[in-house]
């Protein structure tokens, strides 16, 4: 057993596990898509050495935003799975259970609370946007759904790397 491999499949798992929501919840609540391409924005910003915006929808666009929004997107995913395994241990893959995946589920959403969501423009937790309830909660659940991710996302790669 390879516990990077582990990691990695269950970072992927985890994401398109967490997209699926945002689809059900599109049909569901008919709660719009999260748009990738502005955090693609965001991201090519960075390389021209501005990291916060007062709106990152008023920003220029960036040429190719959308495959670099959605490329961040996938691979935050796999970096997030890395840290279930540097706080599981890689042993946890062998005998996945769903608490330590959903703790780590659960405190990602960190990372859009307190860094991207204000160089975003949207304030620390959504705190300027037009519902901050409403985005906040929205983040809780898609990162517990990124959680429950992780957790499937083990079962499956141990089984499959299991049997490779």
């Amino acid at each position: 057993m390879d516990p990077l491999s582990n990691t990695v499949l269950s970072g992927i798992a985890a994401t398109a596990i967490a997209d699926l929501w945002t689809l059900a919840r599109r049909q569901l609540f008919g709660t719009p898509l999260p748009n990738y391409g502005l955090v693609g924005r965001w991201i090519a910003h960075m390389t021209r050495g501005q990291f916060r915006h007062a709106s990152i929808a008023a920003a220029p666009a960036a040429r190719g935003e959308g495959v670099i929004g959605w490329a961040t997107h996938c691979l935050v995913g796999i970096m997030f799975a890395l840290l279930l395994l540097a706080v599981a241990g890689g042993e946890w893959f062998a005998r996945p259970t769903p608490m330590p995946a959903l703790l780590v589920g659960f405190a990602t959403v960190a990372a859009p609370f307190f860094v991207m969501q204000p160089a975003m423009g949207a304030g620390i937790a959504a705190s300027r946007t037009p519902r901050p309830a409403a985005a906040r909660l929205q983040s809780l659940v898609f990162h517990g759904f990124f959680g429950l991710g992780l957790y499937a996302g083990a079962l499956i790669a141990h089984s499959l790397l299991e049997k490779a």
